[in-house]
């Protein structure tokens, strides 16, 4: 007696399919670096390229331990950093589990402040009306010395497409700083200026970059985070 086969029904109409990024896609991940030292004015910290250049807080080194526990499993072929040490020890947890070394990315620091250098959190806690403005018309450059607009753009563009470019299919961690990478997701969407000027310290973002366009895929996932936030359960 033959075997008895069950009939396959084909299914109807056409079904959704997930998102795959285009095999000539480059996929990064726009982490932005641990929460930093607390800012002392009386204390500067020292300069590097002209920014003031604190380390992490202990609270930023965890959230990078973190931030390796997530992105460890991933099929991550480089990482890149700024010239600044926040970025550094940032990256380092998942450099030494990956065995990747990180590449320096001048080009990826922060907005240079000018006058707010060392003092920009002094300045928003007391209200500076030139703090104000910074938000009300969404640049920089309103700060007295601070890095005119176009030439943080054409930097910042700049070194996010030559990072694209030369990872053509891989996956490729980034990790930068707020203003940047605001900055870059505001060209990448052609959205406002400030209109993503909030990733918290240790945030993922991604955009899936190709010749033919650039796409953001995730903003401010903060979710390997969670353990660092107060418990809600009750006492």
């Amino acid at each position: 007696m033959p075997p008895v086969t069950e009939a396959v029904t084909p299914p109807e109409g056409f079904r959704q399919h997930r998102y795959v990024a285009p095999p000539d896609a480059t996929t990064l991940l726009l982490v932005r670096h641990g929460e930093s030292a607390p800012e002392h004015p009386d204390r500067p910290f020292p300069d590097v390229d002209g920014h003031r250049d604190p380390p992490l807080d202990p609270v930023g080194h965890r959230q990078a331990e973190l931030l390796a526990d997530r992105l460890a499993p991933e099929p991550i072929t480089a990482i890149y950093v700024t010239s600044l040490t926040r970025t550094h020890e940032t990256a380092a947890p998942l450099a030494a589990r990956l065995g990747i070394t990180p590449r320096v990315e001048p080009d990826l620091r922060e907005v240079f402040l000018g006058e707010f250098e060392g003092t920009f959190r002094a300045r928003a806690a007391a209200g500076d009306p030139v703090f104000q403005r910074i938000f009300t018309e969404e640049r920089w450059d309103v700060i007295p010395g601070a890095e005119p607009h176009d030439a943080f753009d054409a930097r910042v563009w700049g070194a996010l497409a030559r990072i694209a470019a030369a990872h053509t299919g891989e996956r490729v961690v980034v990790v930068s700083h707020g203003g940047t990478i605001g900055h870059l997701l505001h060209r990448v969407t052609n959205a406002r200026r400030f209109a993503f000027s909030g990733a918290d310290n240790a945030s993922i973002s991604e955009v899936v970059a190709n010749p033919q366009r650039m796409l953001l895929r995730r903003y401010n996932d903060v979710t390997h985070l969670l353990p660092l936030l107060p418990s809600t359960s009750p006492p």
